[in-house]
């Protein structure tokens, strides 16, 4: 008989393998693929089993030709936009497993809530929960964000699994009883942008210039963590991985080296910290880009 075993921080962490160049270390093809299966396998070996996946790049069929074998993973896939035709969204999802070489997924995202709330969003909706039936997607769901009104949507669509940001930040689906609303309706929710962009780990210097007046606030943020001996990974993954509602909390990580930072900093004990305290005055700043802050701001 194996005696159970006690809850760790790797159940509840998902991967987003990070593909992008700027990330990675340059190296030849051979060596970054190389450096992509001890990603997984690091990720393996730490007991961490779903990964989040985007239908964007060669990001998939590098994921396909990585995987250990037989692989433990479970994958989170993404539309593309409703704006391609609902039958290019299922011939994509159906390609998404196929570049992975696996068949089946565990869930099917919605990559926009606009896709659902168009006039096309019953349509698609309908041929994700066909893909479902077909058993290709354990779970369909959609990401959305706190100004798409997800408890609404998930009212209306009765989904599986809700993807929303959540961070240090900004932490507005937690402190508008978002995540309780979604949670009471049976969906399961994973949590994204959890490093809030990186924007703890920026000096103010290097933040994006629509960002540069919340300087002074992010180094009265960071000063807090530092007076507590608490680094802004551990403090921001604490918060998040002890959120009861979330089942999942998606970390991008680019290499091995990342990832176990990210694990040892999920393993770190958990800070008393007044979390409230610790977000922006205007979080919504963090997911908006220079043009629509300035249309809200008009």
């Amino acid at each position: 008989m194996i005696p159970n075993r006690a809850p760790s921080p790797a159940d509840k962490l998902a991967l987003a393998v990070v593909h992008e160049p700027e990330r990675a270390v340059p190296a030849p093809v051979g060596a970054r693929d190389d450096a992509l299966r001890f990603l997984l396998q690091t990720a393996a070996d730490a007991g961490v089993s779903l990964v989040a996946t985007r239908p964007d790049g060669d990001g998939e069929r590098r994921l396909g030709q990585a995987w250990p074998f037989p692989t433990p993973f479970q994958v989170t896939v993404r539309t593309v936009s409703i704006a391609e035709g609902v039958d290019r969204v299922e011939a994509r999802a159906r390609r998404s497993l196929e570049r992975m070489g696996l068949p089946r997924g565990d869930v099917l995202l919605a990559s926009s809530a606009a896709d659902l709330v168009g006039a096309e969003g019953r349509h698609l909706w309908d041929r994700m929960q066909a893909l479902k039936d077909r058993g290709l997607f354990r779970r369909i769901g959609f990401c959305a964000t706190v100004e798409d009104g997800p408890a609404l949507l998930a009212r209306r669509f009765q989904p599986d699994v809700v993807q929303l940001p959540c961070n240090l930040l900004d932490q507005r689906v937690h402190r508008s009883g978002i995540l309780d609303e979604i949670a009471s309706g049976g969906a399961a929710i994973h949590l994204s942008s959890v490093f809030a962009k990186g924007l703890l780990f920026m000096s103010g210097d290097s933040l994006p210039p629509h960002l540069a007046h919340h300087a002074p606030q992010l180094s009265r943020i960071r000063r807090r963590l530092a007076e507590a001996r608490v680094d802004p990974m551990q403090a921001t993954l604490a918060y998040t991985l002890g959120l009861p509602q979330a089942s999942a909390v998606v970390a991008s990580a680019a290499s091995a080296a990342e990832l176990r930072a990210v694990l040892a900093a999920a393993h770190a004990h958990a800070p008393a910290l007044d979390w409230e305290a610790l977000q922006l005055e205007h979080p919504a700043e963090i997911s908006a880009g220079p043009r629509s802050r300035i249309s809200s701001a008009a």
